[in-house]
């Protein structure tokens, strides 16, 4: 049973490097969503297997053990192998769980901040202009969704690359980008390996929204160049913007506007064998969590005399 449970958690530290390749062999919205789900159930087995090994260590205390209403000893390997686990897994459990509430209670924070912002000032459909020194443009999801740009980054772009910025925030917010970006921080939260999965989904999703917009304005030189630009202007400026928030000038630019420079014979994928192996991957990783949380309850259930051994 430990042994299955140690399977969650060794196996994302694969996920980093097989998330890269995954994202270089698929197109970016599928990539996108293969690399979010794998993330969230990696993320699941392990908190999964973190809990049963810190039951299966509070259960050989006699206080718990008894309030378990055990007729017979919890069958598990050695103490000295169990009790550390448990420990262990306690801690980490714990980190993660502070880690990951701060983060929200920050994210909420800075969401309502940007969004009492928007919602003050008088905006043209989607778009709301902020007035700051300080380059900056974003998706911001809610109800309407926002386009909030700042008066500092409209100055640095031409009026075409201004309509090229906005496409591309217009896509992240029809896709749906927030979504993803969210889950791919509360995975990270849940093991330190998919924290690196995390900034691939990231990449994943402004690939997705520069493609969109390409198609939506016709013209990949033109959006190439004002993210480009965008994210020249706003290198040295610090956003406000939650995290979920997506923005065109995030992630390595560079590979993003090389991407978007490439022509469409240049842009065919090689083969896809390293996607099937982060899925296999994240399968294996389930199916050992599940199996190991099935048998330490089938273990309970013969301690508490439910079931023969």
């Amino acid at each position: 049973m430990i042994a299955l449970l140690l399977v969650p958690l060794v196996l994302p530290f694969l996920a980093p490097r097989l998330a890269r390749r995954t994202f270089d062999r698929l197109a970016p919205a599928t990539a996108l969503w293969v690399l979010t789900t794998s993330a969230l159930a990696l993320a699941g087995a392990c908190v999964a297997a973190l809990g049963a090994l810190v039951l299966t260590g509070l259960l050989k205390v006699p206080a718990f053990a008894a309030l378990g209403e055990f007729v017979r000893p919890l069958h598990t390997p050695s103490d000295y192998l169990v009790l550390p686990a448990a420990a262990a897994a306690t801690g980490v459990l714990t980190l993660g769980a502070w880690t990951l509430v701060r983060s929200a209670f920050l994210q909420t924070r800075a969401f309502r901040t940007a969004r009492t912002q928007a919602d003050r000032r008088p905006a043209a459909g989607d778009l709301c202009v902020v007035d700051s020194p300080h380059p900056d443009a974003y998706a911001l999801p809610g109800r309407p969704h926002r386009i909030v740009v700042t008066t500092a980054m409209l100055r640095s772009l031409e009026p075409a690359e201004r309509e090229a910025l906005f496409a591309h925030e217009r896509a992240h917010n029809r896709a749906g980008h927030h979504y993803f970006l969210a889950a791919a921080e509360v995975s990270a939260h849940c093991h330190p390996a998919l924290r690196a999965v995390r900034d691939t989904i990231r990449l994943a999703a402004e690939r997705d929204a520069d493609e969109a917009a390409a198609g939506a304005i016709g013209d990949r030189r033109l959006i190439a160049t004002a993210i480009a630009r965008a994210a020249l202007a706003s290198h040295a400026a610090r956003s406000t913007r939650p995290d979920f928030a997506p923005a065109a000038t995030t992630g390595p630019v560079p590979q993003r506007v090389t991407a978007l420079l490439a022509s469409a014979e240049g842009r065919s994928r090689p083969t896809r064998w390293t996607a099937f192996l982060l899925v296999a991957c994240t399968v294996l990783s389930v199916a050992a969590g599940t199996t190991g949380v099935v048998a330490f309850h089938h273990q309970v259930e013969i301690a508490q005399g439910e079931e023969g051994p």
